[in-house]
């Protein structure tokens, strides 16, 4: 009898955790809010705020047109000075998953306000599923999107941004290669795998990808996490060679539409120069640049 009620109670408990991980934890978006310290960032930018938004992959369950209409009111409800879009906007192979258009998708990302623009790159999944289709829409929809190539968003401040890894041959340093040597850079790369060859003058590379990996259990997440480095860029805040990675959980599934300690997230990160420099928060608008900006290069 204690036997059978051990096994209904694990059962029971088995039943919760899968419908957590199937229904509840990839509805419930949540806002990070990070401040990173960075040794290349100058003082005058010091209180810069990014709103970062990875992995859509609209079509999922989860992620509906409503979805990301919601999504992009709570961007804006914060009031970043710059969004950075990182690729990965639909997706229609998610399981159970119905399509939603690009042109959906990318009017929805229109509507988001930031002084300094809206800046994007395309992931893996934009690429085989209307990549040209994708691209097209983003820049109708007024965002500024990159690949291996830069733009300035304001005197003294550029960003750079990398074609998808697996698809085209990300190039950070032929994205960087026309920026002023004085002026800071910030590079979106939707893989994180990029950050080995990201240029010392970066100071900081955003990327997606990774879903934290979905299932966060820990031999999961390395057998599973898409990255040819496992779990050392699986989430989060990464330092290596004094450089600076920060890796975003992102919104969406890929493949199966569940998420386990790995919740889906939307993150503002506030840019400060490394303690020992004058780190007063003084930024402020003096230029602002808009979509149609020029660039160091066009591919």
């Amino acid at each position: 009898m204690k036997a059978r009620s051990l096994l209904l109670a694990g059962l029971a408990a088995a039943a919760g955790v899968i419908g957590w991980a199937a229904w509840f934890a990839p509805r419930r978006v949540v806002l990070r809010r990070r401040t990173l310290r960075l040794p290349r960032w100058p003082a005058e930018l010091g209180g810069l705020r990014v709103a970062v938004l990875a992995d859509l992959h609209a079509g999922a369950p989860h992620v509906d047109e409503d979805k990301v209409a919601r999504l992009v009111a709570d961007i804006n409800r914060v009031r970043p000075d710059l969004v950075a879009l990182l690729g990965d906007y639909v997706d229609p192979t998610v399981a159970f998953g119905t399509p939603v258009s690009p042109e959906a998708v990318a009017a929805a990302l229109g509507q988001l306000r930031a002084p300094l623009g809206i800046v994007a790159v395309l992931g893996n999944h934009d690429s085989p599923h209307g990549g040209a289709r994708m691209r097209r829409c983003l820049r109708d929809a007024g965002v500024t999107l990159l690949e291996n190539d830069a733009v300035a968003v304001r005197e003294g401040l550029w960003v750079a941004g990398v074609g998808p890894e697996s698809k085209r041959r990300a190039d950070p340093q032929a994205a960087v290669a026309g920026v002023p040597a004085a002026d800071a850079v910030l590079l979106l790369s939707h893989n994180p795998d990029v950050f080995v060859r990201v240029p010392e003058r970066v100071a900081l590379t955003l990327s997606g990808h990774t879903h934290a990996g979905q299932v966060a259990l820990p031999y999961l997440r390395a057998r599973y996490i898409p990255s040819r480095f496992g779990e050392r860029f699986a989430r989060g805040h990464v330092v290596e060679r004094d450089q600076h990675l920060f890796v975003s959980a992102g919104v969406g599934t890929s493949r199966f539409p569940i998420r386990f300690l790995a919740p889906p997230e939307i993150v503002l990160l506030r840019l400060e120069p490394l303690a020992g420099t004058n780190s007063r928060s003084t930024f402020s608008i003096r230029g602002v640049a808009g979509g149609n900006v020029p660039r160091t290069h066009q591919t």
